[in-house]
């Protein structure tokens, strides 16, 4: 019996599988590269470098638009991932800038990496809150809190949903405890600006020197 005709079909199945194995690779190196740019920009955020944070994930946003291209349906799971963190470092940008956090379809994101993007982002807005605090911004520290709570309550609903997108329900997990955590510290920042605040008010009314 020959199997000439099977040959045929595994050789076009191997060239097939082989191109597949090149696009893959491209598209992991090139999700590394939009990784990276959307850390930097986040970096730049903590260090008060907001335009530099600007530029960064300006710079993610163009590599990701590049890497769709190339990339077909059944390499589309290998986007998430850098998806994911452009949107995570859209949030924390736009907020750093006093800016709304932005929509999907502005980020031009699938669903997937939209909502996990934002879970991630709840992480970033608790270091936020502690830079506000360290910064002495009572102020700022509350308004980068109240964000923490609404999107937490807001994603939290989509737990159920966990069999559709990988790993959203630890993520709301993580998100709860990030905020019942922030909450406390928070709590004890209002609490000793609030002493120390009275401890002024008094020593004025005292006539001493604060």
């Amino acid at each position: 019996m020959s199997l000439d005709a099977v040959r045929r079909s595994l050789k076009a199945t191997e060239l097939r599988f082989s191109g597949q194995l090149e696009r893959r690779d491209r598209v992991i190196k090139g999700s590394r590269d939009v990784i990276s740019a959307s850390s930097r920009a986040i970096i730049s955020v903590h260090l008060g470098k907001i335009k530099d944070g600007e530029r960064e994930l300006s710079k993610a946003k163009s590599l990701l638009t590049e890497l769709k291209k190339g990339t077909d349906g059944s390499l589309s799971r290998y986007i998430i991932s850098p998806e994911t963190e452009v949107v995570e470092a859209s949030v924390v940008v736009s907020l750093a800038k006093g800016k709304p956090i932005p929509s999907m379809e502005s980020i031009d994101s699938s669903p997937e990496a939209y909502l996990l993007g934002l879970l991630d982002a709840v992480g970033e807005l608790k270091r936020l809150v502690l830079d506000s605090i360290l910064g002495r911004d009572l102020k700022g520290a509350k308004k980068y809190f109240q964000v923490m709570e609404d999107l937490y309550a807001a994603c939290s609903p989509l737990a159920v949903y966990d069999h559709v997108v990988n790993g959203v329900r630890r993520k709301i997990d993580v998100a709860r405890m990030l905020v019942e955590d922030t909450r406390g510290l928070l709590a004890e920042e209002i609490g000793r600006n609030s002493v120390s605040s009275s401890m002024a008010r008094l020593e004025k009314k005292l006539g001493r020197p604060t």
